[in-house]
């Protein structure tokens, strides 16, 4: 019995040390194998999305889900512990410790983990001895280890959002690409356009890096519920869309690379999350919305061929049934293409006036 014990918690305590060593120390993508988190996710998510699957869209559903990703991160550090404290208690007993009820090894295994020392309890034999000092070290390395991963989570999540800000005086409230194209047409700018895609490529990068090694940083959520990363990442790939098929090639260097990089993302991040592409959603560009476009294109000097259309339907199938899967497991909406209403930008609005003086300039 005691043999079996010892077996059950070398498995514990190695699986939790494992699944924590890939989450929080291997920088890259795990995949085909069970690990904790991954379980853990699947299990908590499921619940909390379908509640906010019933609540409308808007700030009551956003600020519910919003809670979801820093509470998981907190209660999986926990899960880890758990386990952990429980692998060594079955290690404690099965190398000498005598104790009086499961509770009381949860105990004991307990205060090693946090190095309490309280010493209501003694070691009686070498090898316990050697479980006791091994556990309080790795309860000490472990609380090193967590206090060091936080500040790298959320230096990722705000390099993320700092982008997605700056993006709303560029592209609106939700982003949209032909807002986007709009926007600089109307002020002249439209080379800046190259730069903003360089700047996107680089974004997409960092995101596809952060994401892919931490699962849970794609729950956190932006500060406008008009905003995510999905809807943005979502945005600039539209916009790359239609500057490629916009030429006669049907293609541009920088539009192209910003375009696979952000392909690339999506592609990996529904695997990730087991989001599968979906095929078969409604078309998100409405004639009126193309036909608007197009008028922009003209204002900004590029007269597009008849085969623009096929070109911008084959860039799309590329890329919308990730962004549509990932919108729809991560309760995401998706940006238009072109807004057809005026509407407000999140920075000429503000909580106290409800729209900031002056006009504004688009």
């Amino acid at each position: 019995m005691h043999f079996l014990a010892g077996l059950v918690g070398l498995v514990l305590v190695f699986v939790v040390l494992r699944d924590a060593f890939e989450t929080i120390v291997l920088p890259r993508r795990v995949s085909g194998r069970l690990r904790v988190s991954k379980v853990f996710y699947w299990v908590t998510w499921k619940p909390v999305a379908a509640i906010g699957r019933r609540m409308p869209v808007g700030d009551r559903r956003e600020s519910y889900l919003s809670t979801y990703g820093p509470i998981s991160l907190l209660v999986l550090i926990g899960l880890w512990g758990g386990i952990l404290i429980s692998g060594f208690a079955f290690l404690l007993w099965a190398t000498g410790f005598d104790f009086a009820s499961p509770v009381t090894a949860l105990y004991v295994s307990g205060w090693n983990f946090t190095t309490l020392g309280i010493g209501d309890f003694a070691p009686k034999t070498d090898a316990s001895r050697l479980v006791t000092v091994a556990e309080a070290g790795m309860g000490f390395g472990f609380l090193a280890v967590v206090i060091s991963y936080l500040p790298v989570l959320y230096q990722g999540f705000s390099r993320r959002e700092t982008t997605i800000s700056m993006l709303d005086e560029w592209a609106g409230s939700p982003p949209s690409a032909g807002d986007l194209l709009r926007r600089a047409t109307s002020a002249g700018e439209v080379k800046e356009l190259v730069s903003l895609m360089a700047t996107w490529e680089q974004w997409t990068a960092e995101l596809l890096e952060s994401h892919l090694s931490y699962q849970v940083l794609c729950y956190f959520r932006s500060q406008h519920e008009n905003q995510s990363w999905v809807a943005a990442l979502t945005a600039i790939l539209d916009f790359s869309a239609l500057w490629q098929a916009s030429k006669a090639t049907g293609r541009t260097w920088q539009a192209r690379r910003v375009y696979a990089m952000g392909r690339h993302a999506l592609g990996d991040l529904s695997q990730v999350l087991r989001a599968s592409p979906k095929f078969d959603v409604r078309d998100r560009l409405s004639e009126p919305e193309l036909a608007a476009i197009v008028e922009v294109f003209a204002a900004a000097g590029v007269t597009v061929d008849g085969e623009f259309r096929d070109r911008l339907k084959i860039l799309r199938k590329g890329y919308e049934p990730y962004a549509a899967a990932l919108a729809d497991e991560l309760l995401m909406e998706l940006p238009p293409w072109m807004p057809l209403e005026a509407r407000q930008d999140n920075w000429e609005t503000t909580a106290w006036e409800g729209a900031a003086p002056g006009e504004s300039l688009h």
